[in-house]
């Protein structure tokens, strides 16, 4: 610890308020708030062997700190918070951007709400339910409701524009509301009912139900009676998947947390009604927190995104904040929210089952990191790397014919994608078909920016054979940056010959195309590295090409879906998008009144001028076309 550390400690406030911990180029690592700034700070520089060792990492790395006193607790709580979300500091605990899981959207302005697939929730007065973990499972739970309830199918956009109704009206799925008139006290019924079902009320569902169903059944209208039978009986058997955990039928939320020298895992699981309808899991590296400061980050974080907050929140440690948590919370839900510790009784047991699925992916998520970490190793050492492949970027082009030539980055870190590092070229320099120039391109813009290129790959992949290899190691040496990282070229197998080629000529030619001899029975993709001429031979280590294959076949899809996008957003353009004065309504207008552009083409000026919106200015100009 410098003087300037101890000058700077005992000049610190005895108020409440939010230090910033820096590294010895001025970069905030760490933020935390205290109800005594002093007492807090003077516990980080206690003598080395009365910290713990997360501690001892943080203090090594800090070399100066800044304060900032609040009135109040409540206020170094919310300005915490927004320091986190501004710094990003390294060692804080930091949720994931929640945008990559699925949730449902039901819209209940519309007339007749509809369910929806979305990754991002917005403020729009719109219901969301979710996230889910998967988009296998929130299209399960959707496949039930429709089979289940007679909520309309049909998108937004083609809704009130069929002329007649669709199957789903035809197998007494769907009342239709896009054709006929549905009644909408009926409807909401339904809409109702879903809510209830999404939000794991299920039981009171059929308590409903089965009071329908007796009501129809006196009325004597035993067909309707009958439905109501039938989807209790559905009902009820979806609910025996379900584990009730809780008899008091509340919504919860449960945190656990297990953790490891590398790693921390949080895992929450969801009570809903008393039963058991999911969990989530989040993991967290380089956090100096303790455990109870971890779950307090959480709570603020998680909850100040999502959608619903329950009346109760299980923690499996006691927090220091809990009564300024409960205030927030109860704030976003407007609902009081209390967070407890049990120690005894149901909600102990909620907590044990907690921190056993905890302690479980923390066994998968350590086995699943070495395996990475192996992988990585075992490359480094086939490869003959200097350092192992953490950080991999792959580059592919796409295009047909030359026609809206494109290229993606990918990048992988640890062995997994990071999609955020996902970059799109379109090929500007190029005016012909050439890969090689394509390659060329991309590399230069990517790689010849200076400073402003880092970070660099350990590791550069390269969809292609020794002809891209060799650009590329061309475009890495006039930057000279050869040192830096490794190259590698990974290219397809040959494409499998027709049996049926009686031309043996015109075979030697395809196998010449291709730069290869199929016929000595080439199966696998192969790796090339300058200055070897044969290609990487990985022996027994198959799984290492599987993993390069698995990086090269991402770039390949993320380019081409760039490419596809491209290629679409043309084909819409049309004749009409070059004329003054005509944007996308009127546009719609045109083609909407006459059917198509060559129609258009053959209407008179005066026929023009008769469509709304169409001045005689415009009607001249388009004739000019």
């Amino acid at each position: 610890m410098t003087i300037n550390l101890n000058d700077k400690l005992s000049s610190a406030p005895n108020d409440p308020g939010v230090y910033l911990m820096k590294d010895s180029e001025g970069k905030v690592i760490y933020v935390g708030k205290a109800r005594d700034l002093k007492k807090r700070l003077s516990s980080y520089f206690k003598q080395s062997g009365q910290i713990d060792l997360k501690t001892g990492v943080l203090v090594k790395n800090v070399s100066s700190f800044d304060t900032i006193i609040t009135r109040t607790e409540k206020e170094a709580l919310i300005l915490e918070s927004n320091l986190i979300k501004r710094y990003k500091p390294r060692y804080n605990v930091i949720l994931k951007d929640d945008k990559r899981y699925p949730s449902l959207r039901l819209d209940i302005k519309s007339q007749y709400p509809n369910l929806n697939i979305v990754r991002k929730i917005e403020k729009n007065g719109a219901q969301y339910f979710g996230p889910f973990s998967s988009s296998q499972a929130v299209r399960q739970t959707l496949k039930i409701i429709h089979k289940t309830f007679k909520l309309r199918k049909c998108k937004t956009k083609n809704f009130k524009k069929r002329l007649r109704p669709c199957l789903n009206y035809q197998i007494d799925a769907c009342f239709a509301p896009c054709c006929l008139d549905v009644d909408n006290k009926t409807y909401n019924e339904i809409v109702k009912e879903v809510v209830l079902f999404l939000k794991g009320r299920t039981p009171e569902l059929i308590k409903k139900i089965k009071k329908q169903m007796t009501s129809a059944a006196k009325d004597q209208d035993y067909e309707r009676a009958a439905v109501f039978r039938d989807k209790i009986f559905a009902l009820e058997k979806m609910l025996e998947k379900q584990v009730a955990v809780t008899t008091d039928f509340k919504d919860r939320d449960v945190i656990a947390i297990a953790d490891s020298p590398e790693i921390s895992l949080l895992s929450l699981l969801f009570v809903r009604g008393g039963y058991l309808l999911g969990k989530r899991c989040f993991s967290f590296t380089k956090t100096m927190s303790t455990k109870a400061e971890m779950v307090g980050a959480f709570i603020r974080q998680y909850y100040e995104k999502t959608h619903f907050v329950p009346q109760e929140v299980l923690v499996p440690i006691p927090l220091e904040d809990t009564c300024l948590l409960e205030d927030w919370l109860t704030t976003i839900n407007q609902k009081k929210v209390r967070i407890l510790y049990p120690r005894r009784g149901e909600k102990a047991q909620l907590i044990k089952m907690a921190v056993h699925n905890a302690q479980n992916s923390l066994k998968d998520l350590i086995a699943s990191t070495a395996a990475e970490i192996d992988i990585s190793v075992r490359l480094q050492k086939r490869l003959r790397m200097d350092k192992m492949p953490e950080r991999i970027e792959c580059f592919d082009n796409s295009n047909i014919s030359g026609t809206e030539p494109v290229a993606g980055m990918v990048v992988f870190e640890n062995g997994k994608p990071n999609k955020s590092l996902y970059r799109k070229y379109k090929i500007k320099t190029v005016n012909k078909q050439n890969d090689y120039a394509y390659m060329a391109e991309i590399l230069t813009r990517r790689y010849g920016k200076g400073e402003k290129s880092k970070p660099y790959p350990d590791l550069l992949i390269v969809d292609g054979g020794k002809g891209h290899l060799n650009i590329a190691l061309s475009i890495i040496k006039k930057f000279k940056l050869e040192k830096n990282f490794e190259i590698i070229g990974i290219a397809k197998k040959p494409a499998r010959l027709a049996p049926a080629c009686h031309c043996e000529a015109r075979a030697g030619r395809l196998r010449s195309i291709a730069g290869r001899d199929v016929s000595r029975g080439e199966t696998n993709d192969k790796v090339y590295q300058p200055g070897r001429a044969n290609p990487v031979n990985f022996g027994r280590e198959g799984d290492l090409l599987l993993f390069l294959q698995k990086i090269r076949d991402e770039a390949h899809r993320f380019a081409i879906s760039f490419h596809r996008k491209r290629r679409n957003r043309k084909s819409m353009h049309s004749i009409l998008d070059t004329v003054p004065g005509i944007g996308k309504k009127r546009k719609e207008t045109l083609l909407k009144h006459f059917g198509s552009i060559d129609k258009i083409r053959q209407a008179t000026i005066e026929e023009l001028v008769s469509v709304p919106g169409i001045s005689r200015k415009i009607a001249e100009a388009l004739k000019l076309k």
